[in-house]
């Protein structure tokens, strides 16, 4: 019996010795959209700062950035497009395309509450596959051999190795990017190794300048780097982002956001929306024309508790498009489904 007993009290003390200390976090339930407290091991936990980055105030998490000065931080942007198109006979043609920018940013300097950044412009790959055969063109592997890929290749090569200094606030306004001529000016002695003819070289430089210039890199990085409200969110808390879909402003594009869960170093954000299913119809005489499309995302955002900085993005977009033209008595349709993986840190999944 008293073998026994002492058998009991060293399995109660091993039990006891045993107890993982825990930590709590709150987040928002996936099944009820309630928000919880849970209980998770304390080693699981990552450590947050006295004073993080995104903290929180009477229940209210604000988000700004705590660089550090000499420290380098990743951004690398990766999409993936899967597309099929059904015919009238109901035969299917996919395609795949992907492409990967890869970008980092360095602290050079701090002062005050402006952050001296360098953005490195480390590499830019594309891969397109289709009937079984796959193009890819890639900075980081040999110039490809075919002519029509050629000029891609030494255009992306040219932007690639290149540096932009870049001006952002703590609370992740950017202020300035500068240094594009420098990179105009490479781009164009890399084209001109390949076009002759002026106009053609001056057409390719403009257009580059039309999608690689200090707005379009305002608008991305601001649309990366701060997602919650200037004013604040608490968990379960939503607010609403609508960008333009088309030139003419007449189609939205609309990201609902929800702030699931801050704790174990992440704060977590879910996305939501799309654009509404809309349909268009034409009539020319007995013919009717319509044309049908529907956007639909969801998907969740990533960020550092300490540092603000985003560490993943992870949204899937599906957009749907009918084609149907009838003349009353019999109809045919063309559809076009394209399936597409928006990322950023792919790898920190």
């Amino acid at each position: 019996m008293k073998n026994i007993a002492a058998l009991a009290l060293i399995s109660s003390i091993a039990l006891v010795s045993c107890k993982k200390e825990t930590a709590k976090i709150t987040k928002v339930d996936p099944k009820t959209g309630k928000t919880i407290t849970v209980e998770v091991p304390a080693d699981s936990v990552a450590k947050v700062e006295a004073n993080p980055a995104i903290k929180d105030s009477a229940g209210i998490f604000t988000q700004t950035f705590k660089l550090e000065k000499g420290k380098t931080y990743p951004l690398t942007t990766y999409q993936r497009d899967t597309k099929t198109m059904t015919d009238p006979q109901g035969k299917t043609l996919n395609g795949t395309s992907e492409s990967t920018d890869e970008m980092t940013f360095t602290v050079n300097d701090i002062k005050g509450n402006l952050y001296d950044m360098t953005l490195n412009l480390i590499g830019k790959r594309n891969s397109q596959t289709a009937d079984g055969k796959t193009i890819i063109v890639d900075t980081k592997l040999p110039i490809p051999k075919e002519d029509d890929l050629k000029m891609i290749w030494n255009i992306n090569k040219a932007l690639t190795g290149n540096k932009l200094n870049m001006k952002m606030d703590t609370k992740g306004n950017v202020i300035s990017i500068t240094g594009f001529d420098a990179v105009y000016t490479k781009v164009s002695n890399a084209v001109s190794t390949i076009l002759k003819d002026k106009n053609q070289k001056e057409s390719v430089v403009a257009s580059l300048k039309e999608s690689f210039n200090e707005k379009v890199l305002k608008d991305q990085f601001t649309k990366n780097l701060t997602i919650i409200p200037k004013k604040g969110a608490k968990i379960g808390d939503k607010w609403t982002n609508s960008e333009n879909a088309d030139p003419n402003g007449k189609i939205k594009v609309t990201s609902n956001y929800t702030l699931t869960s801050v704790g174990n170093g992440i704060a977590e954000i879910s996305v939501t929306g799309g654009i509404p299913k809309k349909t268009e119809k034409q009539n020319q005489g007995p013919i009717t024309h319509s044309l049908s499309s529907e956007l639909v995302q969801n998907g969740t955002m990533k960020f550092d508790q300490n540092t603000g900085w985003i560490t993943n993005q992870n949204i899937n977009v599906v957009t749907t498009q009918i084609e149907t033209i009838s003349d009353g008595k019999q109809s045919q349709s063309m559809k076009s489904v394209s399936k597409s993986s928006v990322m950023v840190n792919p790898s920190a999944k």
